[in-house]
């Protein structure tokens, strides 16, 4: 057990010390930076000019569309890294597997395409 854990004693420390200096780096800079707040740093900033509603009123729904599509492609390709990285020692039916899912993600895109979700209007 111990030979186990001792494998992983390099990525603790490593970890251990990205905290400290992520600690450190903040300390320093909440040190050393000048504190004075004038009225154009504490006023609020939307788009470069004051706000003039109220924060919690409703959002065009295309905002969250276009959210969705990006955490919808991003986390698709997000898939292909690993798949990269391995493909030489993957079995022939990983790699068939792995065209069947993007030519899915590729129809899903041409529907998206299509149907008009990309368009701004």
């Amino acid at each position: 057990m111990t030979l186990y854990f001792s494998q992983y004693a390099g990525l603790f420390i490593y970890f251990v010390i990205c905290c400290v200096l992520a600690f450190v780096f903040f300390g320093i800079s909440y040190i050393v930076a000048t504190q004075n707040g004038d009225t154009e740093k504490l006023s609020a900033y939307e788009c470069g000019f004051d706000p003039f509603d109220d924060a919690r009123s409703t959002f065009d729904v295309r905002f969250y569309l276009v959210a969705i599509l990006f955490i919808i492609f991003d986390l698709e390709v997000s898939f292909l890294f690993p798949w990269c990285v391995v493909i030489s020692n993957l079995p022939l039916f990983a790699f068939w597997s792995m065209f069947v899912f993007l030519f899915i993600l590729t129809i899903g895109f041409v529907y998206e395409w299509k149907k008009g979700a990309l368009e701004w209007e």
